[in-house]
């Protein structure tokens, strides 16, 4: 049995604030340790239930956050960006059994701690086939065309709620308990470690790979907080501007519809000024 991770950081345990999750700073360093212990107790936990190998992908800003000398010595890491799948790659393989979503967050224009959706605060909704979409749930039509089931969610509770609409039958810990975009009732990181080990044991039992779920074709909306940013996200091939600041897109395939996004996200980030946005 082969588990992957896809390892976000925004709904780590502890994490409540921009500082705690942006590279180079004083609290990103700290958070480091508890976003690792998290990710640490799923990896233990999918060993302790059955698991033969155990992929991690950092799915975080740099992509460069984990401490790979902390983690469990039969895990591996998957560490840098500019992957193919970004958030889920290693999936596309054929080996993987069943995928975990840890440190996931709420969605652009949800509440809950951090929330957002690929970019920091540009965006404010994305809809796929006109239903309100988090990382996680774009992610699960993602990993579902090949086949993998998501067995196991950690982040706050609003992510652990957004949850039971993509994946209902995995297992979900929440973290921490949301109570504004910077705040949250936070558990000590001995707690959350605990709680995601067993749950990652539990989870283990689910990663049974399925015949692959197409479901498209897809459409992406996304809703931008300035008309300027739609505008850019239209260089982009089959991306139409359908609102002052919303744009939308239709592909077959998942695979195509999050290259796409991941485009668009990319292009509309280059278009941010520093002051006026």
């Amino acid at each position: 049995m082969k588990i992957l991770i896809s390892a976000d950081m925004e709904g780590a345990t502890g994490v409540t604030w921009p500082a705690d999750v942006l590279p180079g700073t004083p609290q990103w360093e700290r958070c480091r340790s508890m976003f690792t212990s998290d990710v640490n107790a799923a990896v233990l936990g999918f060993f302790d239930g059955g698991a033969d190998e155990v992929l991690v992908n950092e799915a975080h800003w740099s992509m460069r956050n984990l401490l790979l000398e902390r983690l469990d010595e039969r895990t591996e890491m998957l560490t840098g960006r500019h992957k193919a799948l970004s958030m889920v790659e290693g999936v596309q393989h054929g080996d993987v059994d069943g995928i975990a979503f840890i440190g996931y967050h709420a969605g652009a224009g949800m509440e809950g701690v951090l929330a957002h959706t690929y970019l920091a605060n540009q965006l404010t909704g994305v809809w796929l086939n006109d239903v309100r979409a988090s990382e996680g749930l774009l992610n699960a039509h993602v990993v579902a065309e090949y086949g993998v089931p998501v067995v196991l969610v950690t982040g706050d509770d609003v992510a652990c709620e957004d949850a039971l609409g993509y994946a209902p039958e995995a297992r979900k810990v929440a973290v921490k308990d949301h109570v504004s975009r910077y705040a949250a009732v936070c558990r000590t990181p001995a707690r959350t470690a605990a709680d995601i080990r067993a749950a990652a044991k539990e989870a283990a039992a689910l990663a049974v790979r399925h015949e692959p779920v197409g479901g498209g074709p897809f459409t992406l909306a996304m809703e931008f907080d300035a008309e300027h940013l739609a505008a850019a996200a239209t260089v982009v091939p089959g991306v139409a501007q359908v609102g002052e600041r919303k744009v939308a897109y239709t592909h077959e395939t998942m695979f195509e519809a999050i290259r796409t996004f991941k485009a668009v996200t990319t292009i509309v980030s280059a278009a941010v000024e520093e002051q006026y946005g």
